[in-house]
């Protein structure tokens, strides 16, 4: 099974750079690293090439211009371009513990979509690790929210990673799924401008074709560094196109995918 892992991200280079060296420090590397760029400007580039250069695996940088948060287009193009079968999706302010993608990896089955879980690092914690670029947090650690979501365990994961048919607490800091159930639903709903629920509006249309949800706890550790409360003024918006998705019960998007893969497949 081929991996590609998406990593989204906008003008925070010293968060991307500690996310993608923990990517490269992986038990289990992915086939390839695609950085979904939102915009940013040309020193987040540069650091692209420079891990690149440096990588054993293809790092590359899918860019768009910055109109607004357009996540929901930034992360269809780069799944247009993934070779990977399977596509774990992460934030560029999360930092992955060595076993991540082994885990997405143990956890990976036909007819489901994984959600993870993430360790909060607080405003102060998180600029001790970005000054230093050493992740050192542990259960124990001051600034550590989520405590329970730094224990790996075999054990727990096994008992308490359990199947679902609940929409409530997705997040694609720590998300994977087939491509090929991606391409059946259109990708990312790109009517979604601003922050907020494009990751809850495609999980919808994900479950509407029959795949469920297989929660992973214990597993797939991830740190999410602290930032600033996003704007949320396109919220109630993006309410509305999330409500109409499940009163309809819908399993498509008009605006998608599809024709970031039409540019791709004429490359």
């Amino acid at each position: 099974m081929r991996i590609s892992l998406i990593i989204t991200t906008y003008n925070w280079k010293e968060a991307l750079q500690l996310s993608l060296e923990s990517i490269l420090r992986q038990e289990v590397l992915p086939c390839e690293v695609i950085v979904a760029d939102d915009g940013s400007t040309e020193d987040t580039g540069r650091l692209i090439k420079a891990m690149a250069e440096k990588s054993s695996i293809p790092i590359i940088h899918s860019w768009q211009r910055n109109k607004g948060f357009r996540l929901a287009r930034s992360r269809n193009k780069a799944i247009a371009r993934a070779q990977g079968d399977y596509i774990i999706l992460i934030d560029g302010d999360i930092l992955l513990e060595k076993y991540f993608v082994h885990d997405h990896h143990q956890f990976a089955h036909p007819g489901f979509f994984v959600q993870g879980t993430r360790v909060l690092l607080d405003e102060n914690l998180s600029r001790r690790v970005v000054r230093s670029g050493q992740l050192d947090a542990s259960f124990c650690s001051q600034g550590v929210g989520n405590r329970k979501n730094c224990i790996r365990s075999e054990i727990l994961a096994k008992i308490f990673s359990l199947k679902s048919r609940r929409l409530s607490g997705v997040k694609t800091c720590n998300f994977a799924f087939w491509r090929e159930d991606a391409v059946r639903v259109n990708g990312f709903n790109e009517d979604f401008v601003g922050w907020g629920r494009e990751d809850s509006e495609f999980t919808v249309r994900l479950m509407n074709i029959g795949i469920r949800r297989q929660n992973v706890k214990f597993n797939a550790l991830a740190y999410h560094l602290y930032h600033p409360i996003s704007d949320r003024r396109h919220l109630p918006e993006n309410d509305q196109i999330l409500k109409e998705t499940c009163r309809q019960k819908l399993n498509w998007c008009e605006n998608g995918l599809q024709q970031h893969l039409s540019l791709v497949e004429n490359r």
